[in-house]
């Protein structure tokens, strides 16, 4: 199982911290430094798997919108976008610490924009956390008008990775973004596309197709 180059520093403060407990457990004989040095290496298994990075076969196809995170869909909400007052659907997809917490572009395109805010570290399924917390706000060209992908920090998520910037091409399936230990993603998708997915729907990144174009159905 690949995992992210973010992970390592965690992996190896736990394990670094788990070999020099072991030590002086030994040293003095202490039951109290083996049980630290136990839950140190446990600590470290936990970091490897959080920041696992599973393989994922990007479906071939244009037209295709596919999730940007691994999580459930807490759920899909008809309104309009705050830029443009466009109609969208906002899809809001919550990552438990069990996740994968890598983001990928749901669409092939031209990074618009990137835009970091600061804020609160809400619940991640708290209805306020999506205006409140700190996020960080990904638009694509793409899928015949702008996906916007919202990194959300939660209750234990108190980083937010980004590795793409203003002005890039990003192909559908790209490792766009990490965040750190349970969180929320958000989808803003143009009302253009047909949704092929419901709340409540368990969806992976990279592979689940979320949504495609209406034409492609009705062709």
């Amino acid at each position: 199982m690949r995992i992210c180059k973010a992970g390592w520093p965690f992996i190896i403060g736990c394990l670094l911290c788990a070999a020099a407990l072991a030590s002086l457990s030994h040293s003095f004989g202490s039951a109290w430094l083996a049980l630290a040095s136990g839950a140190a290496f446990l600590a470290a298994a936990f970091c490897a798997y959080f920041f696992r990075d599973p393989f994922r076969r990007i479906p071939a196809g244009g037209g295709l919108v596919l999730s940007p995170a691994d999580g459930k869909i807490m759920e899909i909400v008809d309104a309009r976008d705050a830029v443009s007052r466009e109609p969208v659907w906002v899809m809001r997809i919550f990552l438990s610490v069990f996740e994968p917490h890598l983001q990928r572009a749901p669409v092939a395109g031209r990074v618009r924009s990137v835009a970091y805010k600061k804020g609160r570290f809400l619940d991640a399924r708290d209805p306020q956390a999506a205006c409140e917390n700190e996020q960080n706000r990904i638009v694509i060209e793409g899928a015949g008008a702008p996906v916007v992908v919202t990194q959300i920090a939660g209750l234990i998520a108190r980083r937010i990775v980004c590795w793409v910037a203003e002005g890039q091409m990003v192909a559908a399936g790209e490792r766009i973004g990490l965040i750190r230990f349970g969180s929320q993603v958000d989808l803003v998708l143009p009302k253009s596309l047909k949704l092929r997915v419901k709340a409540g729907d368990h969806v992976t990144a990279g592979d689940t197709v979320i949504a495609e174009l209406a034409q492609k159905n009705e062709s």
